[in-house]
């Protein structure tokens, strides 16, 4: 399988002078094409930094970054954001969904932003909503959901679009353990059925079970 993450040796620090902190010291891993990877690593180990890294959100590290054969660090910021846009879906602990719109509206929104027409996306939202189990909620507001339903819609949003990779940071955090279930196997299905690549970051092995293949991060560095 093609490689469609590489990250070389990367270390990123945080503060000035007398007050640095270390927070990635070398790491470096790689994840293939149709893999599901578990990040895992203790509170403050520096993962969601390095998924932050992964996915442009911040740009100032050392070392090097590909994802789908394109250097990160080195991408204009149009670029970027058009490699964001076209190949990164990105499914975080609190949910970022807009209150006053519907479900199918919050689906919709980053690819009509972009310009893409309501009736070009309508086949992929209905089968984005069956697959989430949302369609008998299509039209209900997002305070009228469960937390699960909620990431559920921050899913579907992460995935309408097509992206080559979902980059999820502890997209349970905030769940119950039922609801923290049916999250782990709806990525589990995503991964499967769609063969949508996943890098998730989390502390927990059980979410972390649910994955093709773990990697640790222990003082700055990846194992595994």
């Amino acid at each position: 399988m093609k490689t469609i993450i590489e990250v070389n040796n990367v270390s990123k620090s945080f503060g000035k002078k007398d007050n640095i902190n270390h927070v990635l010291t070398g790491a470096s891993m790689s994840v293939r094409q149709g893999e599901f990877v578990s990040l895992m690593g203790a509170s403050g180990s520096g993962k969601s930094t390095l998924l932050y890294l992964i996915g442009g959100l911040d740009r100032n590290f050392e070392g090097n970054i590909s994802v789908c054969d394109q250097d990160i660090g080195s991408l204009k910021d149009k670029k970027l954001s058009d490699l964001r846009l076209k190949n990164m879906g990105f499914v975080f602990q609190f949910y970022n969904l807009v209150m006053n719109l519907n479900v199918q509206d919050n689906i919709l929104l980053p690819q009509t932003i972009n310009g893409k027409k309501r009736s070009e996306l309508k086949p992929m939202l209905d089968e984005i909503l069956e697959i989430t189990g949302l369609t008998e909620k299509r039209k209900a507001m997002p305070n009228t959901l469960s937390g699960g339903q909620q990431q559920r819609v921050a899913i579907a949003r992460a995935v309408l679009g097509n992206p080559s990779i979902i980059l999820a940071d502890e997209p349970t955090g905030n769940l119950d353990a039922v609801s923290t279930q049916e999250i782990m196997e709806l990525f589990s299905k995503l991964n499967r059925e769609k063969g949508l690549t996943i890098l998730q970051v989390t502390h927990s092995g059980q979410c972390a079970a649910y994955g093709t293949r773990t990697i640790r991060l222990e003082s700055g560095k990846t194992i595994g």
